[in-house]
């Protein structure tokens, strides 16, 4: 055989071979066996830490589902009932979670991680801190309370987890850091929650009401609500602040309700202050019988139109508007006296004004 033959003959069994591979590589007898799996090392601490948080954690945190005839304000809202997430909050079976989950609820079911399902009864609940308990009424086991954190010293950047039921997704964690602290969040009462954690950690429609977790796993918020034009989440929640939720529940369990503190006014609102050029709270009038009445505090003469005492202070910090005013009197408490400053056309002057629960005067 000539070398031109040689050639062409290596050329043709080589085409032969190549062809022969691919065939055998989609044979139906080829790759039956499963690969091997390959090793991999040690979870990293932070996912170790993770975990822990959210074997932990799990547990305690439910599923609160409300049926009630009309829940307007619950972003939850689906077929006359709201769906949202609570937690164990003691062993005496008590369950907090948010008010618009729950408000105008005639029934409330709450379903475990477990799978279990029981009723509920609401023991109480505060509109001004959208918070509310509940009391489960039969359990075969009742998981452990969440351990309760501090959410005075928190820092902007620390991490923070949220489980709860995103989108009726039951038993769903995301995590997240603290995005802002003392943000001020509107209540569907017509005040301001002050002192509330903003937060990054995926929020969504379903887990209102269950808990913000730190590092260690202990409740520093509980979740309330999300910024978002698409009612998803867009990296923008918010929390009521553990020592808030410390104050209210208690109240809640021994009296169904919490003590408004006020002093009896009706204010204007920051537009209006600015518009007249004002620096401070206009008061617009003062409840009959009040302890602003009392105290001689004047709101605005309607037949003129001339306004009449402007709070400037209470007990020496700045008001500039109503929840400077608000945030002081819950600090000082039902039963006790705010000293206010007060501006009445170019004279000032101070007045000792009584803190009630306004709740009962109306």
């Amino acid at each position: 055989m000539n070398r031109r033959n040689s050639i062409i003959v290596f050329v043709i069994v080589a085409a032969l071979l190549v062809f022969a591979a691919g065939n055998l590589r989609h044979a139906p007898w080829t790759g039956s066996v499963a690969r091997a799996v390959a090793e991999r090392g040690p979870l990293s601490e932070t996912e170790r830490a993770n975990i822990e948080i959210f074997e932990k954690v799990s547990p305690s945190v439910v599923q609160v589902a409300a049926q009630s005839t009309t829940n307007p304000l619950s972003e939850e809202s689906e077929g006359g009932g709201a769906s949202g997430t609570g937690f164990v909050w003691d062993n005496d079976g008590h369950v907090v979670t948010n008010n618009h989950v729950v408000q105008n609820a005639s029934e409330v079911a709450i379903r475990f991680a477990s799978g279990e399902m029981t009723r509920a009864e609401i023991v109480g609940t505060a509109p001004n801190y959208d918070l509310a308990v509940l009391r489960v009424r039969s359990a075969h086991t009742l998981p452990p309370a969440v351990a309760i954190g501090g959410s005075a010293d928190l820092k902007v950047g620390q991490f923070a987890f949220a489980i709860g039921n995103p989108f009726g997704l039951d038993q769903s964690m995301s995590s997240g850091i603290i995005s802002a602290l003392k943000r001020r969040l509107p209540t569907s009462s017509g005040r301001e929650i002050a002192n509330v954690i903003q937060t990054d950690t995926a929020i969504n429609p379903g887990n209102s009401g269950g808990p913000l977790l730190d590092s260690a796993g202990r409740l520093i918020g509980v979740t309330t609500a999300i910024l978002s034009p698409s009612g998803s989440n867009a990296g923008i929640g918010f929390a009521v602040p553990v020592d808030i939720v410390n104050r209210v529940v208690p109240e809640l369990i021994r009296y169904g309700r919490v003590p408004t503190p006020g002093i009896g006014i009706v204010a204007a609102s920051e537009a209006v202050a600015t518009r007249l050029g004002t620096e401070g709270l206009i008061v617009v009038r003062t409840v009959p019988g009040s302890p602003a009445e009392r105290a001689g505090i004047r709101g605005v003469d309607i037949s003129s139109g001339k306004l009449g005492d402007v709070i400037t202070a209470a007990d020496g910090k700045p008001v500039r508007r109503l929840s400077d005013l608000t945030d002081q009197i819950e600090q000082i408490g039902v039963g006790k006296t705010v000293r206010l400053s007060l501006k009445r056309d170019s004279a000032a002057r101070d007045a000792d004004v009584d803190v009630v629960d306004i709740g009962r005067m109306q």
